[in-house]
């Protein structure tokens, strides 16, 4: 994206250092939005040494009171618990956030929290929209925060290794990338407005977008197929085999987009597309690759072997394929998931290098909040930025309903204003992504 996104001065950065007085010293995290995967996020921070969950965070107080029961049943100490980010950051004992509410609410949270003084680690997708991607960099560079990115991959070892391979050549020339997101998804159906329910605290939920009455589909979870506040499967799930395909390619922004889709056999309140196909192209040197990726909702075969022959919970079929796909001279390379990798390489496509073996991502953003060292993040903030940005322009392309020129210098639209329009929101006072952070 635009230097002027990413390069701030030595001297404009405020630079609000917290220091620990040792490498051992315990490192004191509040987790923020816990109902679904921000319940990951104390299961793992649980799990290490000199770290505690000092305070928890969510605008669902019987969530919230929850969550904090299930730390003391851990045997930890109980966790502060709060409703309002705001009034947690005021507490400066806390040195890191972590981040699980949902989509819209991302960035925002992200810049109270290095403004605050807080290293942060957010979920994917780390924006809602591409400004967001923008100034969620401009901010951790000029607070000189640690900003972990949750595309888990990154930590995978197994997925660092196949990427390694591919820059050792051991498929040649590699040209094209695939990602994979055939997760099942059912209708959503249609749900009525009704009273906000006793403990939440919507408006707090809504942040930056505009005021709706409430509806169950519009909250938990089935958030993420509306435009106001999620991103659609591409955003959702499919973030991470995005990340992995730009990763694996080595690339950062394309030069033309396109992406096609729509919302097939259901007849519900769901805005976003349940299938889509998008594609983007890339022209580093005068080199050109080309980068695919695919969003099926419903009954799919699975593809390169990536994870066929499982098993559901229920003893069932494993109807999902998600993974990634790497194409180059002389063979491809199949992802699958967070942990494993395999290769086949030549005409005969003969079996290659292999690996099974995983990662945590949040145990490698706590290693560098004690180091202090930006390089060890394996996904730090402006990695995320530019992969939650491919995500973004192919949505905009399937909104708009056309392929989109790009210039891969700002990531900026070429000659289309209504796509241009799309690369921010009109935010709800008072939560203001901040056009100067």
């Amino acid at each position: 994206m635009n230097r002027r996104y990413f390069l701030m001065s030595a001297a404009g950065a405020l630079a609000a250092k917290r220091t620990l007085a040792s490498p051992n010293d315990t490192v004191r995290v509040a987790c923020v939005g816990v109902r679904s995967q921000g319940k990951s996020h104390i299961s793992n921070y649980s799990k290490m040494e000199n770290v505690e969950i000092a305070a928890i965070c969510d605008i669902d107080e019987s969530i919230l009171n929850d969550r904090v029961a299930m730390v003391e049943k851990l045997g930890k100490k109980k966790p502060a618990a709060y409703t309002d980010l705001r009034k947690l950051l005021e507490d400066k004992n806390i040195d890191a956030i972590s981040i699980a509410s949902p989509n819209h609410n991302h960035t925002l949270q992200a810049i109270w929290g290095m403004q605050a003084g807080k290293d942060v680690y957010v979920e994917k997708p780390c924006s809602h929209n591409i400004f967001e991607s923008r100034q969620i960099v401009a901010a951790a560079r000029r607070y000189n925060r640690l900003v972990q990115h949750g595309t888990n991959s990154r930590s995978g070892v197994a997925v660092q290794e196949a990427v390694q391979k591919m820059r050792e050549g051991l498929i040649g020339d590699v040209y094209m990338a695939r990602g994979l997101c055939y997760k099942w998804r059912d209708t959503i159906g249609r749900k009525p407005p009704e009273p906000v329910p006793p403990g939440v605290h919507y408006d707090l939920w809504l942040g930056p977008a505009p005021q709706h009455a409430f509806t169950q589909n519009r909250f938990h979870y089935n958030w993420h197929w509306f435009w106001d506040y999620g991103n659609g499967d591409i955003g959702n799930q499919g973030i991470h085999e995005v990340d992995v395909a730009r990763w694996g390619l080595g690339v950062k922004l394309p030069v033309k987009v396109s992406a096609m889709g729509g919302h097939f056999m259901f007849d519900d309140d769901q805005e976003t597309p349940n299938t889509l196909v998008g594609t983007w192209e890339f022209d580093g040197g005068g080199k050109r690759k080309l980068m695919s990726f695919e969003v099926r909702h419903w009954i799919s075969n699975h593809e390169a072997g990536i994870d066929e022959g499982k098993k559901t919970r229920e003893g069932g079929k494993e109807p999902n394929t998600i993974g990634n796909i790497f194409y180059g001279s002389k063979g491809y390379i199949a992802v699958e998931g967070y942990d494993r990798y395999k290769t086949f390489l030549g005409k005969e496509q003969e079996p290659g290098p292999s690996l099974v073996k995983g990662g945590n991502n949040w145990a490698n953003f706590i290693e560098a909040v004690r180091s202090r060292k930006q390089s060890e993040l394996n996904a730090e903030i402006e990695e995320g930025a530019y992969s939650a940005t491919l995500m973004h322009l192919a949505n905009i392309s399937y909104r708009v309903g056309r392929s989109l020129r790009v210039d891969p210098a700002t990531g900026d639209v070429i000659g289309d204003a209504e796509a241009q329009k799309l690369f921010t929101r009109n935010y709800r006072a008072p939560f203001v992504v901040p056009q100067k952070v």
